[in-house]
């Protein structure tokens, strides 16, 4: 019998009312695999009908370590608690139920109920309307909240289209399938959406701030500022409509005018966490270290258990935790309610302060718990991955670009700096951008969404990049010609400008392609100073092949091998510049990246930790210091436990 037999089997006794079988049936399957998601869930419940309240409390903790941010098994956790008369313990469980799955109507149900019975009568109003409105939701929107919710998009999207053929005029359908865009990156879809969403009810607040919400992830700042600027003049005294702008100005580079809006929302909220660690941010990115630091410390004074802005002092990479800051987050650490996002940013942040202390045992074990938190969240495949970049491979031959030479977008502007996170990409990009006549910007999505347009629409059959063999000269000269109409928002006036997005390694065939004039440059560090690195780091997203030691040097291995592709097949395209390198002859290399461009030397660009300029990458504090060594053999106190990266990088490692 079949895995997928076998939890029918089960499935049909739960349903039936035999708990006994089912339990026996979730437990031959996790007899094959203890962490069986499914079955621990299967096992949980009819535990608890069993009235085996211990042994279903032991199903869920395992659940909830594989499956952290699972809503159902929350919510079991709530019914659990209600079986053993602990309303308190109920309600926390079906608060956090709704946040990770907000399709669960029984949830929101007896939040109203532990609510209204505790007198909090606002809260238990919210909670009663938020569970009318799912039970008047089209049940098909309904299955497709619950399918996002729990990671099945593809079957989300088949839902929704079907839904909306039907319904070609539904907001709600609108706003699940952009959300559906934005989570398998087609922003540009997302975005159309919600525009079309918005003229159907231009008065949906929520629908406003997730257009502003696709606007920004597409990096349309403009666009999302204009939109923020329109809701805050419905009322310039709203402080969630007073946040939104103030984000948005950062965005496009008005911080004063961002930094006064902050300043207007914590006046009427002074110890608001989520503001005080955003005004964070905005002045970190400005280079006011240490009133980013302050901003940072009210926030957790605020709220201890506020992980992000933990992560936020952590970041800074040149601050230093007291012995206070370290007994604080390790007290929160310790805590069985913390949030899940919140452990994972203080697991990381204990692991830089125990870092800088040299306790390196207790480090590594803070990094890789943080990191197995992640891993656990995400789908990440090394091997589906490698696949991918071996179709590079496959597909991007000499033939491909001698039968579309001489096409595409002729423009020079464009300066890819691309490879892995962590290899000293910011710092590169510094230097040039020191150049009068060079722009930096940011790490720009362009590229990345226009690869996975050309997959095409069909589930599970990607036409990229073989399709690039069939684009015709009038395509290939519209994509170039459309990134640089795109990206121009992002430039000051210089004639050249930088994308830094690192992941474009996996793409340089298309670059070539529809810009054929673009300079590029490989970004390289050493291999166990640059994979450490990456799983040290904590990204916001799109970089989950940093969190596992065995998948970093699997992504570093199959990075170099598309590499040599690219050299092979398009020799003196890319120059490689060694992060080492710059480090032992900064005027050398910089010199051969000019040259390399066709552009003069400048001074300036030795003097890169002067340029004023807002720097969003994790390594913003560092390239406003001077040239120096002190990331460099960062992982060798750790080699005791390293042995994975060293085995996934094999001879590179070497």
């Amino acid at each position: 019998m079949t895995r997928e037999e076998q939890l029918k089997t089960a499935q049909q006794h739960m349903q039936a009312g035999q708990f006994d079988a089912g339990l026996s049936a979730a437990r031959a399957l996790l007899e094959q695999d203890e962490g069986d998601g499914e079955a621990l869930y299967l096992a949980a419940v009819a535990a608890r009908y069993l009235k085996d309240f211990e042994a279903a409390k032991g199903y869920l903790a395992r659940l909830h370590a594989a499956m952290p941010e699972y809503g159902r098994a929350w919510q079991e956790e709530g019914h659990l608690a209600l079986a053993q008369d602990d309303d308190q313990a109920a309600l926390s469980a079906f608060l956090r139920a709704t946040r990770f799955n907000p399709a669960l109507e029984a949830s929101f149900r007896e939040q109203a109920r532990l609510l209204g019975a505790a007198g909090r009568a606002a809260e238990a109003q919210a909670a009663s309307a938020q569970q009318l409105r799912l039970s008047q939701l089209p049940r098909e929107l309904l299955a497709v909240t619950n399918h996002l919710a729990e990671g099945r998009l593809i079957r989300a999207e088949e839902i929704c289209r079907h839904f909306l053929r039907q319904n070609p005029r539904s907001v709600e359908g609108m706003r699940l399938l952009a959300k559906i865009g934005i989570e398998l990156g087609i922003l540009d879809d997302a975005e159309f959406l919600l525009e079309s969403a918005v003229s159907f009810a231009p008065d949906d607040l929520q629908l406003r701030l997730d257009y502003i919400d696709a606007l920004r992830r597409r990096q349309d700042f403009a666009k999302a500022r204009e939109e923020a600027e329109q809701l805050y003049a419905r009322d310039p005294d709203n402080a969630l409509f007073q946040s939104r702008l103030a984000i948005e100005s950062m965005q496009t580079g008005d911080y004063d005018r961002g930094l006064e809006l902050f300043d207007a929302v914590l006046a009427k909220l002074p110890n608001d966490p989520a503001n005080l660690t955003s005004r964070g941010h905005a002045l970190k990115t400005t280079g006011a270290q240490q009133d980013a630091i302050a901003s940072y410390r009210q926030a957790i004074a605020a709220k201890p258990d506020h992980g992000d802005a933990w992560y936020a002092l952590a970041n800074l990479k040149t601050y230093r935790f007291g012995d206070s800051e370290v007994a604080a987050m390790q007290a929160q650490a310790d805590r069985a309610d913390l949030a899940f996002m919140d452990r994972v940013h203080i697991a990381f942040a204990l692991g830089k302060a125990l870092e800088d202390r040299g306790d390196y045992a207790a480090s590594f074990a803070n990094y890789e718990g943080g990191n197995r938190l992640k891993r656990a969240q995400t789908r990440y495949s090394a091997e589906t991955m490698r696949e991918e970049l071996a179709r590079q491979e496959e597909f991007c031959t000499p033939d491909l670009f001698e039968k579309q030479a001489g096409k595409g977008h002729g423009a020079p502007d464009p300066i890819f700096i691309l490879g892995l996170p962590r290899a000293g990409s910011t710092l590169l990009e510094q230097i040039l951008a020191s150049h009068s006549q060079i722009d930096g910007t940011l790490e720009l999505p362009n590229i990345l969404a226009l690869a996975h347009r050309l997959r095409g629409r069909k589930a599970g059959q990607s036409l990229y990049p073989q399709v690039l063999h069939d684009l015709s000269a009038d395509q290939l000269q519209k994509f170039g010609a459309d990134f640089i109409e795109n990206t121009r928002i992002h430039r000051q006036d210089a004639p050249f400008f930088i994308d830094k997005m690192p992941n474009n390694f996996r793409h340089i065939g298309l670059i070539h392609l529809i810009l054929p004039n673009a300079k590029i440059i490989d970004a390289r560090r050493a291999p166990m100073d640059c994979c450490f690195s990456g799983f040290k780091q904590l990204f916001a997203e799109g970089q989950e092949f940093t969190y596992g030691l065995h998948e970093v040097g699997r992504y570093y291995a199959d990075y170099v091998s598309l590499m040599e592709h690219w050299d092979r097949v398009l020799p003196g395209k890319v120059l490689r510049v060694q992060h080492e390198d710059v480090l032992d002859d900064l005027e050398g290399q910089t010199r051969r990246m000019l040259d390399y461009l066709g552009l003069p030397f400048e001074e300036a660009c030795l003097a890169f930790h002067k340029t004023e300029r807002a720097v969003r990458t994790a390594s913003s504090e560092q390239v406003r210091e001077p040239i120096n060594r002190k990331g460099q053999g960062a992982w060798r106190p750790f080699e005791p436990w390293l042995d994975p990266l060293k085995d996934a990088l094999g001879d590179l490692a070497c």
